[in-house]
């Protein structure tokens, strides 16, 4: 087995790709077997895949110790995804990420999807001490059926709010707007939520699926035959990210790149059978990733 320690000899802000634990639900069902890998062939698999580490969920008891195990085993950071109503959920959950010991950060779906104006400012305002207070960084997502699933009213947070911290997931956006190409408007309230991005969530929509298939070659390479013009935005917005989030970074701070392509019926399907292969596309996702780090 061959992995990447997690040793860094140097102190300069870095790049941390990062695999979604949800992301893996189902492999291995058409490996072969017919079944679908273990726990911790899952984690196994993550780390030979070069990943840096898992985005999951919090856990306690016995299923808590036995994430330490694997994440020790196999050299892997931790982070975790919360789905609170409100700041006193929020403060519950990072109460227990604390108590689980390991949690770099929580990536924050905030389920209010109808609150807006003052109501909506003060709830992120307080989810935002609420981070800070717990010592542990609260990314709220760029998401769909959440408080920021309207992307004018995301915009006017950060005009708001201005130490507020995104995950930035364009894909909700791109699928809400119906998005089958980004037009001035849309891609000028895009570009102004950039510059809060701390974390990435990588998924392509087309406008009509919130999850497209990305056609890879038997070489692990994008095939050109089947080119998906939407990927070329997102990895501009990707990049654009890095960029905005590397000019304000500090040394030994880590940017979080997830590759979170989602099972079914996030998945699309076709006889009940997901028409990509999700693993290899999420492979290709982190090669991605790690390009468009060099250009940072």
């Amino acid at each position: 087995m061959s992995m990447k320690p997690r040793i860094f000899t140097k102190h300069e802000p870095r790049l941390e790709v990062l695999m979604s634990w949800w992301g893996m639900n189902g492999l291995g069902v058409e490996s072969g077997a017919g079944n679908e890998w273990s726990m911790e062939e899952k984690v196994r698999f993550i780390a030979e895949a070069g990943y840096d580490g898992i985005n999951g969920m919090l856990v306690e008891g016995r299923e808590a110790e036995k994430w330490h195990e694997l994440l020790d085993k196999y050299n892997l950071s931790y982070s975790v995804n919360a789905y609170p109503k409100s700041a006193e959920e929020l403060k519950l959950f990072l109460c227990k990420a604390k108590s689980f010991g390991r949690v770099d950060f929580v990536n924050v779906q905030v389920m209010r999807p109808f609150l807006v104006g003052e109501q909506a400012v003060q709830l992120l305002a307080d989810m935002e001490e609420l981070s800070r207070s717990a010592g542990i960084p609260a990314y709220i997502e760029t998401h769909r059926g959440t408080i920021t699933q309207d992307l004018l009213r995301t915009v006017e947070y950060t005009e708001r709010l201005p130490g507020l911290e995104l995950t930035v997931d364009f894909s909700h956006y791109v699928v809400a707007g119906e998005m089958r190409t980004v037009s001035d408007e849309a891609e000028e309230l895009l570009q102004k939520l950039l510059p809060r991005t701390k974390s990435i969530h990588a998924r392509v929509s087309n406008g009509e699926q919130v999850q497209i298939d990305i056609p890879v070659g038997r070489d692990g390479a994008l095939d050109s035959a089947f080119e998906q013009p939407m990927l070329v935005h997102f990895q501009r917005w990707w990049l654009k990210g890095m960029r905005s989030w590397r000019q304000t970074a500090e040394k030994e701070d880590v940017f979080p790149f997830v590759c979170e392509l989602g099972p079914p019926p996030y998945a699309i399907t076709v006889r009940g059978q997901e028409v990509g292969d999700r693993w290899t596309q999420a492979l290709q996702f982190a090669k991605i990733a790690r390009s468009l780090w060099e250009r940072v």
